[in-house]
């Protein structure tokens, strides 16, 4: 019946756009709406296609280029949206960050997908760094990879160090332990809640800095020092 309906002449734009909202239409359907040149012509014909669970691989990744870049930004944290498209929508916005206005960067980092918002954190921006960290779909694993980059700026740095949920993650502390551009201030904050294996392994690293060596030193010889007392 849905795809004889497709042949009624009394089927315009808006009852086909209300028919690609049902989620449980058959791909064989999906692939004649893309076949049928006065409908794909549609902008809002291939947002539905490109956001469909049921279209055909190729068909939504087709729709999916075409897209402006917050309908990007919809499609690729749709959950039901195959899982290629939400990633090729990911890199297509990734591929365009240099070139937006701040406006746009603003707005993204509000709303963006974790890997977009890590790319946003990364340029170092300082009014595009408040709302990406705020920003829900960020990461755990985005934040620790970012702090991973040496050519990070000292300020996202600082930013992530400065901000109450980022800064108690015990990874994300290591990792900031480990950046040389952490403030040593915030590092001795963090040392007394690292453990002491931790502390040990951030000891023997070559990369950690000078002026935090003897920290660490001082605090692994103390806490070591402690477990005897109590054995």
């Amino acid at each position: 019946m849905l795809l004889e309906a497709l042949e009624n002449p009394a089927l315009d734009e808006a009852l086909l756009l209300r028919l690609l909202e049902r989620k449980d239409l058959p791909a064989e359907l999906l692939q004649r709406v893309a076949r049928r040149a006065e409908w794909i012509r549609s902008y809002a014909v291939k947002l539905r296609l490109a956001r469909h669970p049921h279209t055909p691989r190729l068909i939504a990744l087709a729709a999916v280029r075409q897209l402006f870049l917050f309908d990007l930004v919809k499609v690729s944290l749709l959950p039901s949206t195959l899982a290629e498209v939400r990633r090729v929508a990911e890199d297509l916005v990734l591929n365009r960050i240099t070139q937006l206005p701040l406006g746009q960067k603003i707005a993204l980092a509000r709303q963006g997908p974790a890997r977009v918002v890590a790319a946003l954190l990364a340029e170092g921006l300082p009014t595009v760094l408040g709302p990406a960290l705020e920003n829900a779909h960020l990461t755990e694993a985005q934040i620790t990879r970012i702090l991973s980059r040496s050519d990070l700026s000292p300020r996202v740095v600082g930013a992530i160090s400065q901000h109450s949920k980022w800064s108690a993650y015990p990874r994300v502390r290591i990792a900031l332990v480990r950046h040389q551009h952490t403030p040593l201030a915030r590092v001795l904050a963090f040392l007394p809640d690292i453990s002491l294996p931790d502390l040990r392994d951030l000891l023997q690293l070559s990369t950690v800095r000078t002026d935090l060596r003897s920290y660490l030193a001082h605090e692994v010889a103390r806490r070591s020092s402690a477990g005897r007392k109590r054995a």
